[in-house]
């Protein structure tokens, strides 16, 4: 069982609640393995690439392609990476080929009751609009999320 809460975040933050049918362990693996990112990262209809030096400091850099071969291209820093428990990056979407406004996100993983709870955290958008934006786009990316890890 998928349960997921979408918490309205003050002002231009993001905050999302799945329990997934997994260990932290391999949900904290699904996010950080390239072959396995590859599986379920992005929004239905996109197949996604992950370079990933996961440590702080480290660079990790994704590229979204979608069904008609259009990329879509992101990257960041590792700020924070606490094996099966907590991953802090910054994210910033390509804008003509030079990083674009910057977000921070936070997801934390949480064992319980033989499943994971993970806490996920973005923010501040620029604009509600953008942070709404993000809400549907990662929503649809932890569904693929879910199956990925309960499919393990």
């Amino acid at each position: 069982m998928i349960i997921t809460q979408t918490v309205p975040s003050s002002g231009r933050e993001l905050t999302i609640t799945r329990t997934l049918d997994a260990t932290p362990h391999d949900v904290f693996q699904a996010w950080l393995d390239p072959v396995r990112a590859q599986e379920w990262m992005g929004p239905r209809g996109f197949q996604a690439s992950l370079e990933s030096d996961a440590r702080p400091g480290g660079k990790w850099r994704l590229c979204l392609r979608d069904e008609k071969g259009d990329e879509l291209w992101q990257g960041g820093i590792y700020r924070e990476v606490v094996e099966d428990q907590r991953l802090v990056f910054t994210s910033a979407w390509d804008e003509n080929g030079q990083p674009g406004y910057e977000t921070t996100v936070i997801v934390n993983f949480v064992p319980k009751a033989g499943k994971t709870m993970m806490t996920f955290r973005q923010g501040t958008f620029e604009t509600m609009s953008e942070r709404d934006g993000h809400r549907a786009g990662w929503n649809s990316t932890f569904d693929r999320l879910a199956e990925h890890v309960r499919t393990e």
